[in-house]
C-alpha cells in the first residue's frame, strides 16, 4: 500500500494547572482549605498571611475584581442530584428541628463540651472511696473495665465468672457480691446486663409506693407492652386503671436507659460558616464571614529581591503565589453570589420558615449566574450559610417538588415542616395516621401519596401512629 500523508482537526480541554488549582479549591471545605493553604505557606517561601487584609482583591497584584472573575470553570457534565426517645415518646420529642439563633456576639461556631470524665473514672474514683478486701477490690474493677459505653456490662456473667475461675480461683459468687457492689455505684444502673434491669435498679432507688410499685412490675415483666403502647393488655395484666397506669408510665419515661452515656466523650465539631446571612434595610443580604476568609500576601521583602534579580529560581514560586491568592478570592466571589442568588429565591423561607421554603435545583441557580450546573454543585457542598434561623449548608436550600391542585409546586423541606406541625398539634390520644395526614395536606392544596407522607415522617424520625398514641 501507498503511503499518504492526512491532515486531522479535532478539539479537546487543556486544563492549565492555574484553572486545575481554582477546581480543586473551589470545591474543598472550609477546614479543607485552610489546611491546603497551611501546606502552601509552608512550601512557598513567598506567600505569607496578612493579618489586617480584609476581604478585597489585592490591590498589589492586580487581581480582577469579582465582576470579572467570579466565573468558575465548566468543564465537567452536572452531576445528579445528590434518638428517639427509648419508648418512642411523641410527647416530648422534637422531630428533627434544625432552628437555632444567631448572634453576632457570640460568632458564628458552634461550640460543643465534651465529656473531661470517663465513665470508668467516674466509677474507680468511687471504687477507692470503699473499704473493700483486695479481692473483692480487684473483682468490682475488673467488671469495671468489662462495662460499655452506656454503663451495661458487656460480657455475660457466666463467661467472665468461667474465666476468673481459672485463672485465679474465683468463685461465681464472689463475682456475683462485687456486681451488686458495682451496681450500687452512680449512676444508677450501672452494670445492668438489660435495659430490664437498668430501670429496675433506677426503680428500687426510688421511695416505694403505688406508682413505683407498678412501675418495677411492668418493667420486670411487661415493658415490651408499653414500649408497644398496648394499654388495653397492660390494664388488664396489672389491674391498674387509667390514671395509675399513665402515672407509672411517666415515671418509667423519666429514667435514664443509658446511665453511662452522659460520661462518654462526645466529639467536639466547629463549624465556620463561609457566608453570614442579615437583613439590611428591610433585605437579607448576604456577606463574606471574615473569619473564614484567608488573608494571603506576596512577601514583600523576597519580592523586592526578586525585581532585582531577573531568572531566579524563585520566580515560579511568585507566580503560583500570585495564582493562589487570585483563585482563593475567586473561590469566596463565587460562593457569595451562588449563597445571594440562594437567598434572593428563598426570601420566603428566611421570613416564615421552613414551612415557606420553594423548590429550588441546581440548574435554576446555574441559569440566573450563568455558571455551570457542576460549578454550582462545588459551591453548595460543604459550604455553610450563617442565618437568624440557624447554620444550613448551601444545598439545604436546594429539593424536589410535589405538584399542588393549583398547578403550582411546593417543595419537599416545606411539606416536611407541615407534616411536623401537623403531628406537632395532634391530639395524643388520637394520632393521625399517614393517610389522614395526607388527606390534611390535600385539603391544603398538596397532593402527596400515603408512601410519601411516611417517607416524610420516617426522615424526620417521628414515629408511626401506634407509637405516638398516649394513654
Amino acid at each position: 500500500m501507498k503511503p499518504t500523508l492526512q491532515l486531522k482537526l479535532s478539539q479537546h480541554l487543556a486544563l492549565t494547572p492555574q484553572l486545575q488549582q481554582s477546581i480543586r479549591l473551589l470545591q474543598l471545605s472550609t477546614l479543607e482549605l485552610e489546611q491546603e493553604l497551611e501546606q502552601m505557606l509552608r512550601d512557598n517561601p513567598l506567600l505569607e498571611r496578612a493579618e489586617e487584609t480584609l476581604y478585597a482583591a489585592p490591590s498589589d497584584l492586580g487581581v480582577e475584581s469579582a465582576a470579572s472573575g467570579a466565573d468558575a470553570p465548566a468543564e465537567e457534565p452536572a452531576p445528579g442530584r445528590e434518638e428517639d426517645s427509648w419508648l418512642g415518646d411523641a410527647d416530648n420529642a422534637s422531630y428533627g428541628s434544625t432552628s437555632g439563633s444567631f448572634d453576632d456576639d457570640d460568632g458564628d461556631r458552634h461550640d460543643v463540651q465534651a465529656a473531661t470524665t470517663s465513665l470508668r473514672e467516674h466509677l474507680t474514683w468511687q471504687l477507692g472511696l470503699l473499704n473493700l478486701p483486695a479481692q473483692d477490690r480487684s473483682l468490682v474493677q475488673c467488671l469495671i473495665d468489662a462495662l460499655d459505653d452506656d454503663g451495661y456490662l458487656a460480657v455475660p456473667l457466666e463467661e467472665l465468672a468461667e474465666a476468673l475461675t481459672t485463672d485465679l480461683g474465683i468463685e461465681p459468687e464472689e463475682l456475683q457480691i462485687a456486681l451488686r457492689y458495682l451496681q450500687n455505684f452512680d449512676p444508677t444502673g450501672v452494670g445492668a446486663r438489660s435495659a430490664q434491669e437498668c430501670l429496675a435498679l433506677q426503680l428500687l432507688a426510688l421511695p416505694t409506693d403505688a406508682t413505683q410499685q407498678l412501675a418495677l412490675k411492668i418493667v420486670r415483666a411487661h415493658l415490651d407492652l408499653l414500649a408497644g403502647r398496648d394499654f388495653v393488655r397492660l390494664k388488664k395484666l396489672t389491674g391498674a386503671d387509667d390514671e395509675a397506669l399513665r402515672a407509672a408510665q411517666h415515671l418509667i419515661r423519666s429514667l435514664n436507659p443509658r446511665p453511662g452515656a452522659q460520661y462518654t466523650p462526645i466529639d467536639a465539631r466547629y463549624i465556620t460558616p463561609d457566608v453570614v446571612v442579615r437583613k439590611v434595610h428591610g433585605k437579607w443580604t448576604a456577606s463574606i464571614n471574615q473569619d473564614a476568609f484567608p488573608r494571603l500576601r506576596i512577601n514583600s521583602l523576597y519580592a523586592s529581591i526578586l525585581g532585582q534579580q531577573r531568572g531566579s529560581g524563585l520566580s515560579g514560586q511568585l507566580q503560583e503565589a500570585r495564582w493562589l491568592i487570585k483563585n482563593v478570592q475567586q473561590r469566596f466571589d463565587t460562593i457569595l453570589r451562588v449563597a445571594q442568588a440562594i437567598i434572593d429565591r428563598q426570601k420566603q423561607f428566611f421570613d416564615y420558615g421552613e414551612v415557606a421554603m420553594r423548590p429550588l435545583v441546581l440548574r435554576e441557580i446555574a441559569d440566573i449566574l450563568g455558571l455551570h450546573e457542576s460549578t454550582v454543585s462545588r459551591v453548595t457542598t460543604q459550604k455553610y450559610m450563617a442565618t437568624p434561623r440557624g447554620i444550613f449548608e448551601l444545598k439545604y436550600f436546594f429539593g424536589s417538588h410535589v405538584a399542588t391542585e393549583s398547578g403550582g409546586a411546593c417543595s419537599a423541606t416545606a411539606i416536611r415542616a407541615l407534616i411536623k406541625q401537623l403531628v406537632g398539634a395532634e391530639n395524643p390520644k388520637k394520632p393521625l395516621s399517614d393517610s389522614q395526614l395526607a388527606d390534611v395536606l390535600g385539603q391544603q392544596g398538596i397532593v402527596v401519596a400515603r408512601r410519601t407522607v411516611a417517607k416524610y415522617r420516617e426522615s424526620l424520625n417521628i414515629p408511626p401512629v401506634k407509637l405516638r398514641k398516649a394513654l
